[in-house]
């Protein structure tokens, strides 16, 4: 019994070994036939070098089924990681999911070849195109860009360069020297003093249209340059600029007074950094003006946020840029492009701002930056020198009544030049008609007056003869001082303490007030109280006074009215009256003596406060200064006229 099951079990101990062997062979075939079509689909040499980088090669060298099921899997999923060695009992399956991931490979490879087939297809299709286009690069890089195309362009611009006509009238004109600037002595001395320094500053320059601001900054330039201890190279750039033209993008895409950075892409940048995605900083206006003048035409019209910036650069003396597409770490960035962006573009140059608005409306942190320089008014006068310089410089016979016409008609040196420009123009096209002789009359001029429908500028009121409750007051507009024409009358009232005071209400309520400190000045003065009398002052003209600086003009009309006392009509009148008849000071002083001059006025009075206000250098007037209403009737009248 005992031998038998020994038997039995020797035989199922057999079986067994026979089964494990049929399941052995099978797994070793299926993993062959897996191999060779690995092989088959890398290719010998190119599975040797894929299984080293995977670690795999020891794998597929093993006896044992298991590592090399394992090798399989390290290159079907290329996987480096896969450590574990599978079962038997897994291998199946296993084998199972190499062979649809092998399957997919090939699938994608067998559609990658159909491309690649297609694509080689159209690149033969095209060969010869690109065999031509490559010879036809050749044959540009040997001959050089030109063609006869382009060289028949040149020759053509050559040829348009030979053809110069003698220059415009303007540019004739245009001051070349400060002596040809009329009228601006002391603005020039000024300017000359801030630029010529060893250490200069930043100007702003004030004043009217036409008067020759530009033209004193680019020569006080040009005198710095030659001064023996200054600044500036001799080579010092003079940049210049329009405030109002200024335009630029808040986002930085553009700012052609700072610079700003391209976008490697859309802006504009180099090809060559373009195609690296490197952005370029592109230097602006005030780099250009390095280690020289900036001059801004117009500075008060400008972006406030833009002079923010401006205001930075001129306390840095750098300008920095940034963008999100700069990488410092990238060896392709050019140099420079790296020290624009880490260290900046040098930016140390000298500010010269000019505007026509009135001081108040410029930013208040730029003028505590810059010295302020006052460009004044033209007067008549200075218009006759301008129009006979520019006269002179034409060439030209002019009649002498000529330049009196145009200081007629403006106060502007460019539009006096402007208007005897035209004239000029107007008698060269009437020489060669033949109606009128070669020279420059007061009827061309008026000729060219009428077709720009010009008027009298300022016409003189001033008179030598003396009126009774009339009298010249002066105001300020800008950077220009006029005459505000007062008048007043009185008639007793029909019922003694019940007289009115009446004015016109467009003059505003500063001159209500004046009025009635006025009022309360005369009786002190005179004793007359103006309640027993019907009183009027009018402001001819409607126009509006919005400060106290007609007070003493308001209260002579009003004497003079009262008293039936003539004014001098050729004396102008400026000043605060209290109500204790003191005359205190006022602003706008250099302005209303040089409009009182050109209105023909030979003489202001003024506070006594102002006389250090008083401009230098007057010519054709006389400025007097009084404290008092006292002081003023001793220097109109007899010293003791009108008083109790």
């Amino acid at each position: 019994m005992k031998s038998f099951l020994e038997k039995v079990k020797k035989s199922d101990v057999q079986r067994d070994k026979k089964q494990s062997y049929s399941i052995d062979s099978h797994l070793e075939r299926q993993v062959d036939a897996l191999y060779a079509m690995v092989s088959g689909f890398y290719g010998a040499d190119r599975l040797v070098l894929k299984a080293s980088k995977l670690n795999a090669l020891q794998l597929m060298r093993s006896d044992k089924v298991e590592e090399k099921v394992l090798a399989l899997q390290k290159l079907i999923l290329e996987d480096p990681t896969l450590e574990a060695v599978p079962n038997l009992e897994e291998i199946p399956e296993i084998l199972d999911e190499l062979q649809e991931e092998l399957a997919d490979n090939m699938a994608r490879r067998t559609v990658e070849d159909q491309i690649e087939k297609k694509v080689n297809e159209k690149i033969q299709n095209r060969h010869e195109e690109y065999v031509r286009e490559i010879r036809m690069q050749v044959v540009q890089e040997t001959a050089g860009s030109e063609n006869p195309q382009t060289l028949k362009k040149l020759a053509s611009l050559e040829n348009l360069e030979e053809r110069k006509l003698s220059g415009s009238a303007l540019e004739l004109l245009r001051p070349a020297s400060f002596g040809e600037i009329i009228g601006q002595e002391s603005a020039i001395k000024a300017l000359l003093t801030k630029l010529v320094s060893p250490y200069p500053q930043h100007v702003l320059l004030y004043g009217p249209p036409g008067v020759g601001k530009t033209t004193a900054a680019r020569l006080a330039l040009e005198a710095a340059r030659n001064h023996n201890d200054n600044s500036f190279a001799q080579d010092a750039p003079f940049i210049e600029v329009n405030g109002t033209t200024l335009r630029w993008d808040p986002r930085e895409i553009t700012n052609p007074l700072l610079g700003s950075v391209h976008d490697p892409i859309y802006q504009g940048a180099r090809k060559d950094l373009a195609e690296g995605g490197i952005p370029e900083p592109k230097p602006g206006l005030v780099t250009d003006a390095h280690g020289g003048v900036l001059f801004i035409d117009e500075i008060g019209e400008m972006d406030p946020l833009l002079i923010n910036k401006l205001l930075k650069v001129l306390e840095d003396k750098r300008v920095f840029f940034n963008s999100a597409y700069y990488d410092p770490q990238d060896a392709n960035v050019p140099q420079y492009v790296k020290k624009l962006f880490e260290e900046g573009a040098p930016a140390d140059f000298i500010l010269i701002g000019a505007t026509t608005r009135d001081p108040s409306e410029i930013n208040p942190a730029i003028r505590s930056r810059c010295a302020e320089i006052y460009f004044e008014p033209l007067t008549p006068g200075d218009i006759v020198d301008i129009v006979q310089q520019a006269g002179d410089k034409l060439g030209m016979e002019i009649e002498p009544a000529v330049a009196d016409i145009v200081s007629q008609y403006t106060i502007e040196g460019r539009k006096a030049v402007n208007l005897l420009a035209d004239a000029f123009g107007l008698s060269c096209y009437k020489t060669i008609t033949g109606e009128s002789p070669e020279r420059l009359s007061a009827e061309n001029v008026y000729e060219v007056i009428q077709w720009g429908r010009l008027s009298p500028y300022s016409v003189g009121k001033a008179s030598d003869k003396a009126e009774v409750g009339r009298v010249f007051g002066l105001g300020v507009s800008g950077f220009l001082g006029s005459l505000i024409e007062i008048e007043s009358v009185a008639f007793p009232a029909r019922e003694k303490g019940k007289g009115a005071i009446r004015f016109n209400d467009t003059a505003g309520s500063m001159t209500k007030d004046s009025v009635f400190n006025a009022a309360s000045v005369i009786r002190k003065v005179t004793g007359e109280d103006l309640h027993n009398y019907d009183v009027h002052v009018n402001v001819l003209g409607g126009a509006k006074i919005d400060g106290p600086s007609a007070g003493v003009a308001i209260f002579l009309a009003l004497y003079s009215a009262i008293l039936d006392i003539p004014l001098p009509q050729d004396i102008a009148f400026t000043g605060e009256l209290s109500i204790q008849g003191k005359i205190k000071m006022v602003g706008g002083i250099p302005e209303k003596v040089y409009g009182a001059r050109q209105a023909g006025i030979s003489k202001v009075i003024l506070p006594l406060e102002n006389n250090k206000d008083v401009p230098n250098n007057l010519k054709n007037i006389r400025v007097e200064a009084v404290s008092s209403v006292e002081e003023l009737l001793s220097s109109l009248f007899n010293k003791n006229q009108g008083l109790n």
